[in-house]
């Protein structure tokens, strides 16, 4: 009887077990299950490249040619990222309607699934800049809007005017204003130089200042800013201002002496 006694099991030998088997468990899904996630976005970019190719056929080979390689009608797309295509097809500048010194912006032709797919396309021909992320562009309150009006005014306000009003450019061409223009859509023209513009990769100008200067913009264009000049004319600065100051102020002083002569000279011959 002790004998049989003393090879009885413990009675916390079977939670050990148990614990052991969950942890084997687990062991065997960390091994397999990230290989199936990778598989699993492994297929699902296929598969939006396959679609992206379908759209991009229809929509995009006229003009860029059946492999991104460009034409005499439009520039190559080997190596713009999907964040270029993302920016010009998003704010419908993409497909243009015709040629010209720079494609404007208008309503936009493709869902935004059909925009991914399209990016996913065109990055497939070669490596280029990503879509950014959502943490990449949004304010949190931590920006310099300071320090971002510094960088606008050192980089951007030759051609975009120093509150982003816009301007224009030679033979045509113009920089868009930038007020209304999304958080996202300001981080990808940085990114990628669309048209006239000259990129600002993360090399040149890191995530923190583009949060910036995007910050700068967002507080520059808001209801709430005040304009101590009165008028803002557009936002063309002072030299615009004093010379409308100038020709109406001056003129309405001018048609006033003019006719106070007049009335003063009737007074007198009556």
């Amino acid at each position: 009887m002790k004998k049989l006694s003393a090879r009885r099991r413990h009675p916390l030998a079977a939670l050990v077990v148990l614990l052991f088997a969950l942890a084997a468990t687990g062991g065997l899904y960390a091994a397999f299950a990230p290989a199936d996630k990778a598989k699993a976005d492994e297929a699902q970019t296929s598969l939006a490249i396959d679609e992206g190719k379908k759209l991009y056929a229809v929509g995009c080979a006229s003009c860029h040619g059946t492999g991104g390689q460009g034409t005499s009608d439009g520039p190559s797309l080997v190596g713009v990222g999907a964040a270029a295509v993302d920016f010009q097809v998003s704010t419908g500048r993409m497909p243009a309607q015709q040629n010209g010194a720079q494609v404007p912006k208008k309503p936009k032709v493709y869902t935004a699934a059909e925009t991914e797919q399209l990016a996913a396309y065109v990055a497939s021909l070669g490596a280029g800049p990503e879509t950014p992320s959502k943490s990449q562009y949004s304010l949190d309150g931590t920006e310099d809007s300071a320090n971002g009006g510094q960088l606008f005014r050192s980089n951007c306000a030759q051609c975009h005017n120093f509150s982003g009003k816009g301007g224009a450019l030679s033979n045509g061409k113009y920089a868009p204003p930038l007020d209304g223009v999304s958080p996202k859509h300001i981080y990808e023209a940085m990114q990628t130089g669309p048209q006239n513009m000259p990129s600002f990769p993360d090399s040149v100008m890191p995530e923190k200042e583009k949060r910036d200067i995007i910050a700068y913009l967002d507080k520059v264009n808001s209801d709430d800013t005040e304009s101590p000049g009165g008028f803002q004319l557009g936002g063309l600065g002072p030299v615009a201002e004093g010379l409308f100051a100038w020709v109406f102020g001056l003129g309405a002083l001018v048609a006033i002496t003019i006719w106070v002569a007049a009335r003063t000279t009737k007074a007198k011959k009556s």
